[in-house]
């Protein structure tokens, strides 16, 4: 054996070393399952992921706020027809200028006026007035339409907070499915490893036995170093995913995830009734019972805008004491009545309002209107992939047997030293590129899954 030789061999043996503790890292982080932090699941479906961002991301606590905002505006509305009462004790201290009374009394002939021409100061007078006052509408149409318009808006707001837990699942699914894809190409890579190790060792073999050429080892050992690259490659993958999982959580990012499903798992189940599919979307989507919720809020505060032009009945009244000082000379005072206020002109300003909130509610219904053909749309988009996945998936899973199938049959050429290893790198290289093939069909059909799944506005309900 010559220098060369030695060489190659030391050089395989070394690559396969690392090639081992290589895989033997990835068992030992596979393995790692610390205890999960409290409160939250350590093993994690994709329907799991899907409900727990749904109740917890920041977007969701975000727009629950935004209802207990609307729920405020509610009684703030409903104040105005209810009783107003204060209490308004009062103690004044005042000067008058007798001029400025514009008369003066009458004095007996002969004498000086009562008052100086010029003017006086008169006082100071200090003056208590203990006083309740008390108020209540009886008739007030554009109040009533006022809390209905609130009370809409907490409709609509509510609807806000399933769109945006939707969208969060919808989020969190989306990225588990990336992982699951991550996981996936991690096994894969591994087996692309071990494959150009085995075949490393077969070429060293060989090349030991005196039946082999050290090209063969030379490309054995070039196989096993980019099958080792696109491992490292492969395993970053897995780590980003899986922070970026976390963070769709919300969860600490240190928080140990144990993902329960995976793509090979995926059941490829017939395609579903389409106009079923889009009948249940228009029923389901939160986003589509928020536009709804919106045009009822804008109409109401129309109504409530045009309610301002009716008249307004209320009833009021005070009652008090009033004198110089508390301990005497307190008399009782009080006013009672009924007030009529119907507004006769108010210089287009109502008028403005009317038309801008009839605007509003015309772009909300257009809107809501081409959201729901987008509805559609989506649902059947959806479906056309699901069924084109489907197919890729049973195409990908052919072309996988066939270059195993390969595979196989090269390996044991070169094993019975009938021919080089050539032809199994190219088999490896195809079965590597296979086995990609059939790990984004099946991504590729999970992705649709989701995405029917929020076309149809069940996404936290995906199991």
């Amino acid at each position: 054996m010559n220098a060369n030789s030695s060489k190659l061999l030391r050089l395989g043996a070394a690559l396969s070393l690392l090639a081992a503790l290589l895989a033997f890292a990835v068992r030992t982080v596979a393995a790692q399952t610390p205890a999960p932090a409290q409160g939250v699941p350590g093993r994690l479906s994709l329907g799991d992921a899907a409900r727990l961002a749904a109740s917890r991301t920041a977007a969701v606590q975000s727009a629950e706020y935004r209802v207990n905002e609307a729920q405020a505006r509610v009684t703030q509305s409903r104040s105005s027809l209810l009783p107003q009462v204060s209490a308004v004790p009062n103690w004044t201290s005042h000067t008058i200028n007798s001029a400025s009374f514009g008369f003066n009394f009458p004095a007996p002939p002969g004498q000086p006026p009562l008052l100086d021409p010029n003017g006086q100061i008169i006082g100071p007078v200090n003056f208590w007035d203990l006083r309740a006052q008390a108020s209540q509408s009886v008739y007030d149409r554009a109040a009533v339409e006022r809390v209905h318009a609130a009370q809409a808006n907490v409709t609509a707001a509510n609807a806000d907070v399933a769109t945006a837990a939707e969208q969060a699942a919808t989020t969190a699914a989306n990225i588990y499915v990336r992982a699951l894809r991550s996981d996936a190409a991690l096994v894969a890579r591994t087996a692309d490893s071990t494959l150009a190790a085995d075949l490393l060792t077969i070429a060293q073999d060989q090349l030991t036995a005196g039946v082999g050429v050290a090209l063969d080892v030379t490309r054995a050992a070039s196989q096993l170093a980019s099958a080792r690259a696109q491992l490292i490659v492969a395993r970053n993958d897995r780590d980003r995913a899986r922070l970026d999982l976390r963070r769709a959580l919300d969860l600490p990012l240190d928080t140990p995830l144990e993902l329960t499903d995976s793509l090979s798992s995926v059941t490829l189940p017939d395609g579903g009734d389409e106009a079923a599919a889009v009948d249940l979307a228009m029923r389901t989507r939160p986003d589509v019972r928020a536009a709804d919720a919106q045009l009822v809020a804008a109409q109401q505060q129309l109504a409530a805008i045009r309610a301002g032009r009716l008249p307004t009945v209320g009833v009021f009244g005070n009652d008090g004491a009033t004198g110089l000082a508390l301990d005497h000379h307190l008399l009782n005072t009080y006013t009672y009545g009924v007030q009529v206020t119907w507004p006769v002109f108010e210089g287009g300003r109502r008028a403005g309002q009317e038309q801008e909130q009839q605007a509003a509610a015309n772009d909300i219904d257009v809107r809501r209107r081409d959201l729901r053909q987008q509805v559609a749309v989506d649902v059947r988009g959806a479906e056309l992939d699901i069924a084109s996945a489907r197919e890729q998936v049973d195409a990908a899973r052919e072309r996988q047997r066939l270059a195993e199938q390969e595979v196989q049959q090269a390996r044991d050429r070169f094993r019975a030293g009938v021919a080089g290893n050539a032809d199994v790198i190219t088999a490896s290289q195809s079965l590597n590129n296979a086995r990609t093939g059939l790990i984004d069909a099946l991504t590729a059909y999970q992705a649709a899954r989701v995405a029917l799944a929020r076309a149809e506005g069940t996404v936290s309900q995906l199991r």
